[in-house]
């Protein structure tokens, strides 16, 4: 086993020297979706960086946008996050003014996101990005093979 060259995973590394048995080297789907992943997420990354957003930050910005007031657990299940990631999440947007975060009205306990004037702004400001990303990941990745891809591993989820 090899350590990780720098900017690579441990995980990835050690994953990707599993042997079975005496056999031949396997690939493990694990590690290779993983640098597949991380890729694709540093193209939309560097992409989005002079709005100064990154594309989790994105995608949650337009999933409000389609949702409307959302309450942080509901935003996370469509996000198929964890409630206390999203937490995480969204604190740099609610510090930014992108959202705001209020109590429920039925129950004030809830906790609701909303996304400000402001956000609404960013994503007009960041979607020529965005597009600019897709395109180059799709003259690399034919979308009806990511398509098939996330299809094929929707069993797995």
């Amino acid at each position: 086993m090899r350590l990780a060259a720098k900017g690579k995973g441990v995980y990835a590394h050690i994953m990707a020297d599993i042997h079975s048995g005496d056999g031949p080297q396997e690939l493990c789907t694990c590690s290779a979706l993983r640098r597949a992943t991380r890729a694709v997420t540093t193209t939309y990354d560097a992409a989005l960086r002079p709005v100064g957003l990154r594309v989790t930050q994105f995608a949650i910005l337009r999933l409000l946008q389609r949702l409307g007031p959302t309450p942080v657990t509901r935003l996370a299940a469509e996000a198929a996050l964890e409630r206390t990631t999203m937490g995480r999440n969204l604190d740099p947007l609610e510090r930014r003014g992108l959202v705001r975060i209020a109590p429920g009205a039925a129950d004030a306990r809830e906790r609701v996101v909303v996304l400000t004037e402001a956000g609404g702004e960013a994503i007009a400001a960041a979607t020529p990005y965005w597009r600019d990303a897709q395109a180059r990941i799709n003259a690399r990745v034919e979308p009806a093979a990511v398509a098939a891809l996330a299809d094929a591993l929707t069993s797995v989820s």
